[in-house]
């Protein structure tokens, strides 16, 4: 057996999709040079994609720090933003990424690109000799197994569970590094990343999506200096190992939060060791740019990184995401909105998406994985789109309140029917959620495509709001079609109606109440009037 084996400049492990939505494996290298040509990363989870944009992108603020767009030498000063976004502005003209830059970067640093390597093996401690032991199978996300529950319906079977290939390997190396759960070594937490809100922007094609990444102005820091973790000395092989936070992306997309050891045989990776890394304070730590942020109860209280919530469609989450004013957007967001919006075209419409790993049990474990994209004129996040925001963040806390209407119409339906009231009752109890669950399904393509229509800047003030009062119209008819749908289930018992007592807000006195269609009809006619009210 080679002591030296797969480098990841060379050797195929990326998998992307081409404009045919054709999905390949290719290197590191041909990754970034043919960037332009393929439609995006497209690994087995969103999650796992984005861990392969950062190392992307660790790269490319390396290179792109000390050449211009065409390889030049050109070192960034720390104090001058205009050249920064200048260079910025010529990678995204050029549309590519110079061959001389990358080829003669990655040429230079080829030897700590090694997958197995005697001293450096790419993302790990070599000689790892403490730590927990692991098979395959918890390598791969795909089919990580609980200790008390099995993946009926997994993506792998057989042989293929008990190992991985050298380019599987590769791409779940970055993922465990990234979104480990906290069970092997609790008081770290997950990993980075798994600790966040991700956020990042998409383009058109994976060099777009690249580039509007490459935030070489973060946090008020010109990104000149850049420190990757293959261009140090040496790799830290401390457990637990509380470090400062960085101020250069490079160093902190290659952030180190496990110590990891792959072990091979017959050309396969059958099995790791495993132990808590590098990490950092989490609180005010806006240096990391792809987070959406907690807002501080009290003045004096940190930021610290906001999670998403699975169960929530992007589009209900605008102003956390998009209203600088009501909260601290992500870096990424406030990099498009100060500095590129200038430098794209009038009515660019802006794709901006998110994934996250969702954990158990104080991280003990992953429960799922999920990702989310929304598109809108990128005025939208202008002094131009004040006013607008305004209104879609009305328009979203209006579909908060009819699902909240919705809910309330189900239960009356329910007790009408001769069901319970009872906080004991499991299947009123469980009717809210359910329901809120339906209408944000059913609103949800349509918010979506009127969110995108919007046009700040367009002058037409009839033509202008028309957009936003069809929108009204929707939802009041998709919320009239549900509750057609409830009432069209019931027997005669509802119309006639059923009595329960129920007690005042003191808990202390009790009164009968006649629950019955009609009434419940009527009430939620009422909520859905006082709702989208004319203004």
């Amino acid at each position: 057996m080679n002591e030296t084996e797969f480098n990841l400049i060379d050797e195929p492990w990326i998998r992307v999709m081409d404009s045919s939505c054709r999905v390949s494996e290719v290197s590191l290298k041909e990754a970034l040079l043919r960037a332009h040509e393929y439609k995006a990363l497209s690994g087995e989870l969103p999650t796992q994609d984005i861990a392969v944009m950062r190392l992307l992108l660790a790269v490319l603020h390396t290179v792109y720090s000390r050449v211009d767009e065409n390889g030049a030498p050109a070192p960034l000063d720390d104090e001058e933003e205009d050249d920064a976004i200048d260079r910025w502005k010529a990678l995204w003209d050029k549309g590519r990424f110079s061959e001389k830059a990358v080829s003669e970067y990655l040429d230079k640093w080829h030897e700590r690109f090694w997958l197995f390597h005697p001293e450096r093996p790419f993302g790990q401690v070599a000689g790892l000799s403490v730590g927990t032991d692991y098979d395959a199978p918890k390598l791969n996300g795909e089919i990580s197994e609980s200790s008390n529950k099995t993946r009926f319906f997994s993506m792998y079977s057989g042989d293929s569970k008990a190992f991985l290939t050298y380019p599987q390997a590769a791409r779940w190396l970055l993922y465990l590094n990234a979104f480990d759960d906290n069970s092997s070594h609790p008081g770290t937490g997950a990993g980075w990343l798994g600790k966040l809100g991700l956020t990042y922007l998409v383009g058109k094609n994976l060099f777009e999506t690249i580039v509007l990444n490459l935030v070489m102005i973060n946090n008020d820091i010109v990104q000149s200096e850049q420190k990757p973790i293959w261009e140090k000395e040496t790799v830290s092989s401390k457990k637990k190992n509380q470090i400062p936070g960085s101020n250069n992306l490079a160093e902190l997309y290659t952030l180190q939060s496990r110590r990891i050891i792959l072990n091979r045989k017959d050309g396969r990776v059958v099995s790791f060791k495993l132990l808590g890394g590098d990490f950092f304070e989490k609180e005010n730590a806006f240096f990391e740019p792809m987070t959406v942020w907690n807002k501080p109860k009290k003045d004096n209280d940190p930021y610290t990184p906001r999670r998403h919530d699975h169960s929530k469609q992007m589009w209900r989450e605008f102003a956390v995401l998009f209203d600088e004013k009501a909260n601290r957007n992500a870096g990424v967001i406030n990099w498009f909105r100060s500095y590129l919006k200038p430098l794209l075209p009038r009515a660019y419409l802006m794709r901006t998406a998110i994934t996250a790993v969702e954990y158990g049990d104080k991280d003990f474990f992953v429960q799922n994985v999920f990702s989310d994209s929304l598109t809108m004129h990128a005025d939208l996040l202008t002094d131009l789109g004040a006013d607008w925001r305004d209104k879609i963040e009305k328009e979203i806390s209006r579909c908060e309140e009819l699902a909240k209407a919705a809910a309330a119409l189900a239960r009356g339906l329910y007790v009408a029917s001769g069901g319970s009231n009872s906080d004991k009752d499991k299947h009123y109890m469980s009717i809210p959620a359910d329901v809120k669950s339906q209408i944000y399904y059913r609103l949800d393509i349509p918010f979506r495509e009127w969110l995108r229509s919007i046009d700040p800047e367009c002058a037409d003030e009839k033509l202008k709001y028309a957009g936003q009062l069809e929108w009204q119209q929707k939802a009041r008819n998709i919320a009239s079609s549900y509750a057609e749908e409830l009432s069209s289930q019931l027997s005669e018992i509802a119309f006639a109606g059923h009595k329960v007592k129920v007690k005042d807000q003191s808990g202390k006195t009790e009164r009968t109440v006649l629950y019955s269609a009609p009434r419940a009809m009527n009430k939620f006619y009422a909520d859905l009037n006082r709702i989208y009210q004319k203004e």
